[in-house]
Formats: structure tokens, sequence, C-alpha cells
């Protein structure tokens, strides 16, 4: 090779490594709290890279993502604590809630001490829900679509619900009607990616809904294309190995009734005007649909549950557009199978579950999570407001949601699915 393609080579070499170190800078890609991984995360020798275990190491990447590893390594030794100002800061949170929403005024919220798990029991607790999650990833008697696919086959747009904070090394998948907006709220306290007249929010209630649903407000990983191009995969590759993976699931039926009450049984414009009027035109005897929600409850005029399941169950629905988020399949949208979550937390055990993610987060001294709603959708709903529907219809909802049952361990509803 000669000395001029030698020096052709060295420039380019010299120019990607500088464009990376600035993308990097820029962006803050490092933690705040990288030691993070807890003892529910694969183990580590010291030293290592969190998520990396003792045998695997850094070699097995290939070689763009090695060096994208090393590059992010030595921007992590730049930003190794969170200042203390700002933990000072978080850690005055007020105790009293914000409430402003309907919905969250309609729910209103509970307050009462709950009695938490032992460590050592949760910590079983989340090696049974991963080891149950595992074994049906693995096992070819469970199939569903997408279940086979690699993480780079996912398409961007399907990792929006993938929230990444990279303070504290945490990627936490929401999942609509499972407490997701506060949770959303603490991701906003930890990464400090919404400020108060200049200062972050240090009490997640604070924090107004409008703003925790905004989709600017949060990096997400359908985000990374635009910030990072063709490296954009590796960094989230490297971010999953390295990051604390979670995510909160919920009885699959009681989720449906949730989304259905609080979508359509309270006045929301959006959703009458982009499902309501096409269920009540399709599925019911009125012709003339009024033209807004709040003519249509004012002549009485609501979808009913049992529209909601047709819709659900019709073929032509997931024809026009995939399901809206808030009755998506959890694994649509958080990809179980591809992404090895270091914890999967549950709604049915939501008090329990947020106080020990958050101790091992080693954040539970900045705030507590807010409270759970006092007339949460409950289990023991399911009976009243299936009896309505026809039992072909439960049996079909069931296998539309079947993969979700089985994945996160919740009972097949056989009380449901039998005469």
């Amino acid at each position: 090779m000669t000395k001029a393609q030698l020096l052709r080579l060295s420039v380019v070499l010299v120019s990607i490594f500088m464009i990376l170190l600035i993308i990097v800078y820029w962006d803050n890609v490092g933690t705040a709290h990288f030691y993070l991984h807890t003892s529910v995360s694969r183990p580590q020798s010291a030293g290592a890279i969190p998520g990396i275990t003792a045998g695997e190491a850094w070699e097995t990447l290939p070689d763009v993502d090695e060096f994208l590893a090393n590059l992010l390594s030595t921007s992590l030794k730049q930003n190794s604590s969170v200042p203390r100002k700002t933990e000072q800061l978080l850690a005055q949170g007020s105790n009293k809630p914000l409430v402003s929403n309907l919905e969250e005024r309609v729910r209103g919220y509970d307050w009462s001490t709950h009695n938490a798990r032992n460590s050592l029991d949760q910590e079983e607790l989340q090696l049974e829900r991963q080891r149950t999650l595992r074994e049906f990833c693995a096992n070819s008697s469970l199939t569903f679509p997408s279940k086979d696919r690699s993480f780079d086959d996912i398409p961007n747009y399907e990792l929006n619900h993938l929230i990444v904070d990279d303070r504290h090394g945490v990627i936490y998948c929401y999942v609509p009607k499972v407490a997701c907006t506060n949770w959303k709220r603490v991701m906003i306290v930890l990464s400090e990616s919404l400020l108060d007249h200049g200062v972050p929010y240090r009490n997640p209630l604070d924090i107004p809904r409008e703003h925790v649903h905004n989709t600017s407000t949060h990096l997400t990983f359908n985000k990374f294309w635009r910030r990072y191009g063709k490296f954009s995969r590796h960094l989230m590759k490297i971010k999953l190995k390295k990051y604390t993976k979670f995510l909160f699931v919920r009885d699959p039926f009681v989720r449906l009734i949730s989304a259905f009450r609080s979508k359509f049984e309270l006045e929301n414009e959006e959703f009458y005007q982009r499902f309501a009027i096409p269920m009540l035109k399709l599925y019911s005897n009125h012709t003339n649909i009024p033209t807004s929600v709040r003519e249509a409850f004012e002549a009485g005029l609501k979808v009913s549950f049992s529209n909601f399941i047709q819709y659900l169950l019709d073929p032509r629905t997931e024809k026009m557009v995939p399901f809206n988020e808030h009755w998506r399949q959890i694994y649509r949208l958080c990809h179980p199978c591809q992404i090895d979550y270091d914890f999967i937390g549950k709604l049915e055990t939501l008090d329990e579950d947020a106080a020990y993610l958050l101790q091992l987060l080693k954040v539970d001294r900045l705030f507590r999570f807010p409270p759970s709603y006092r007339n949460r959708t409950a289990s023991s709903w399911e009976d009243d407001w299936f009896a309505k529907i026809p039992l072909a219809w439960r049996q079909q909802l069931y296998k539309l949601y079947e993969a979700d049952f089985v994945l996160f361990g919740y009972p097949k509803p056989e009380n449901l699915l039998k005469d």
C-alpha cells in the first residue's frame, strides 16, 4: 500500500472517529449511574461493563459495535455521577398529587400504605417471571406473529415504546393502561428531560399529563435513526446490553376493559372521532351519528363494550390500520422475545414491584412511585363485563391475546371460555 493510500485511509478513520466522538459528546449517551445492574441482571466481573458477562466480553460484538462500545465506555468516565445539587432537588419532591386531568379526577388516587414483600421474595418472583417468558419464547408450541424474527427485523416505528434514560442507564417499554402515565413521569424525572421554570421536575406527579404523553418529551429507540443514521442499530444493541430494561404488564382482558372505560366511557373527542363513530356505524343500528362526543353523550349514545369487542375481532380493523396502542398486544409493543428484560412488573402487584424496582435502580431515595388509582379496573370485574359477550367471541378474543396471557404468566380465563 502506497504512502498516499495510507494517508487517505488515516484521514478517513480519524474523520469517522471525530464524527462519532462529537455525536456521543453532543447527545450525552453515557449514563450517570452506569454500575446499577441489579441482582436480577446478568452477573458481571469487577470492572466489567454492566450487562456483559465475564465470558461474553466485547469481542463477541461486531467490529463497529466494539468500536462504539469502547467509545461509549470512555465517555462514561466523564459522566460518572449525578450532580449532588440535582439529587438534593429531586429528594425535595412534594407528596401531594396535581390532579388536573378528567380521567385522573374520576379515578382519584390511593395514598394508603401497602406492605411490600421482602427483597428475597421479589428476587425469586422476578426470576420466575423471566423464566416463564424465556421458556415460552423458546417453545415452538406457542406461535404468534413476529415471534421468531430478530431484533434487526423490527422496523424502527415499532420501537417507539422503548424510552431511554441515559443518565441512569434505564430503558422502559411503556404499555398503555399499565400505569404508563406515572412510569413516564418517573422517566422524565430521572432523565431531566423536562424543566419547570428552568429546574428539572423532582416530583413525578407535578408533571402535567399533557407533557407526559407528548412524544417530544422522551428519547425513544425509534428516534435513534434521525440522530445516528446507520449507527443507530449498533447503539441500540449496546444500550440493550448495558442498561437495565423493564416493563409492566397486566391481565390482557382486564387491560381491554380499562382501555374501554377510559377511552369510550369518558368524553374523549379524539377517540370518538377516530374510533367511536366508525364502531357505531359498523356495529350498531344507529344511522344519525352525532358529530361530537358531547352531542353523542347528551343523546345517550355511546359505544358499547360489545361494539368494542366486535371491532377488535373484525379482520378489516387490522387491514386498515394496526391496533391502537391502548389495545395493541403487549408482545407487539415491547418485543419480549427479542429483548431480554431485566425486570417484569405487574399492575396487580404494582406497589410492591415499583418500590422494589426503584430500590434496584438506586433511585428510591429521590422520590416514591406515584400511588395507585382508588378505583382501578379489577380482575373480578371480568365476569360482569363479558357476561353479554357471546362465547364464540370470547374464545376468538382469547386467541387474539393468547401470547400475552402465556408469556407473562396469566392463567387462561377458563370461566369465560366455556359454557
